[in-house]
């Protein structure tokens, strides 16, 4: 199936809490419980019902935190979107290939979103801030998961912090 099915890939510079999507990916931690980066960012201006949602998934689903590669959804909070997907990206390891892990993440969101009946994702650049992966194999794991997901999500952004991100996305869409 694939990529076909997408009717639009797009990649934008900007915030990714300012976005009118569906759904907003959160490049979460395993406590669901808001840091650092996107997820500081969901969090606070998504407000508090995030946050309440995310600890009683902790409380039942996820008692021992989400782990790296799954996905869960909660309400969007004050956030232009209707639901947050939050993903738990892999630390990047010079001595253990977790490329898996980071691809399932992206197809994981894709499938919950498509699940929610989601027409519209923004992604963001899972686990290249505080988790160190370099920016350029986290674009083409991205671009390779995307682009081979049956997941029936016709409006699917990525939105960079940065302009070198943005690149580094680019290249990698346009070369998968």
């Amino acid at each position: 199936m694939g990529n076909e099915d997408h009717t639009g890939i797009t990649l934008i510079q900007g915030d990714i809490t300012g976005q009118s999507v569906d759904a907003v990916v959160n490049a979460a931690n395993s406590s669901l419980l808001g840091g650092g980066g996107v997820d500081g960012a969901i969090h606070r201006k998504g407000g508090p019902k995030i946050l309440e949602e995310c600890r009683e998934l902790r409380a039942s689903r996820y008692e021992e935190g989400l782990p790296a590669g799954q996905a869960v959804a909660t309400t969007a909070g004050d956030l232009p979107a209707r639901w947050v997907i939050h993903t738990v990206g892999p630390v990047y390891s010079t001595s253990e290939d977790r490329s898996g892990i980071l691809s399932s993440c992206f197809t994981e969101s894709l499938r919950v979103a498509g699940e929610l009946g989601a027409g519209s994702v923004a992604f963001p650049a899972i686990s290249t801030g505080v988790y160190r992966w370099p920016l350029d194999d986290a674009a083409r794991i991205a671009a390779q998961a995307v682009m081979n997901s049956s997941a029936q999500v016709p409006d699917i952004r990525f939105v960079l912090f940065d302009e070198r991100a943005l690149s580094a996305f680019q290249k990698a869409f346009d070369t998968a």
